[in-house]
């Protein structure tokens, strides 16, 4: 994490367990906060390679068998950026190749976004008031006997309620991305019972059409049968 801003953001799953609902929307909500571009900076870490490697097995052959749809998706749109790491191992050398893999991912993501970390919106104002707290907690400590208790007392209160205040402002953020990403989702929703229900009317429209016509080449044929038997001729139907 840059001063500035996020250069890679870390997704980590076990090889041990299948991938749960909880996981299904840790990434949706990822996704919801921050937006899809958050992708660009995502690395994607498997822990338990041990596990695999008892079982003969390699990650690919892993993720061929055992990947859902979601994490197939973002495994896409990451561009496959995924690492392994082993829980047990003692090969110091192996953990050091398997750090390195990861540095190098780091780096990939720096280049591909052109040494810029990701921030936006709802970054920026957590990191404000992480700034602010840090700030006034030095500040706070340096009033240690330059000032009574009750006044640094205080100080500290106003401290918590600033804290306090850019708290509910982040909340505040952070539930206005999750309406608009509800109503967003809601409005697709609704859109596509629309066009369910336009299909269906159209279906039943053409149904009943096709009703319509056999209706009248039935009568039409019970026309002729009878107009033949009338003749004992043909008919034209």
């Amino acid at each position: 994490m840059a001063k500035d801003g996020i250069h890679a953001v870390l997704m980590v799953f076990s090889v041990r367990t299948r991938f749960s609902q909880e996981e299904k929307a840790a990434l949706r909500s990822l996704q919801t906060l921050f937006g899809s571009k958050i992708l660009d900076y995502m690395i994607v870490v498997f822990t338990g390679g041990d596990d695999l490697e008892e079982n003969d097995e390699t990650l690919e052959e892993y993720l061929g068998r055992e990947c859902p749809q979601p994490l197939k998706e973002v495994l896409t749109l990451c561009e496959n950026r995924r690492v392994l790491f082993d829980n047990k191992t003692k090969d110091v050398l192996k953990g050091v190749e398997q750090v390195q893999e990861l540095l190098s991912l780091v780096d990939r993501v720096i280049e591909k976004n052109g040494g810029r970390p990701y921030s936006d919106e709802l970054f920026a104002e957590i990191q404000k008031g992480e700034m602010n707290f840090r700030d006034q907690q030095e500040e706070a400590d340096s009033l240690k006997g330059r000032f009574s208790t009750q006044e640094i007392s205080e100080f500290k209160e106003q401290m918590q309620r600033q804290y306090e205040d850019q708290l509910k402002r982040v909340t505040d953020m952070v539930e206005m991305k999750l309406k608009e990403a509800t109503g967003n989702l809601e409005r697709r929703l609704a859109e596509e019972q629309a066009a369910r229900l336009r299909a269906e009317e159209s279906a039943q429209s053409e149904q009943r059409k096709s009703n319509e016509e056999i209706r009248m080449l039935r009568e039409s044929l019970e026309k002729a049968r009878q107009e033949l038997n009338k003749n004992g001729g043909c008919a034209i139907l």
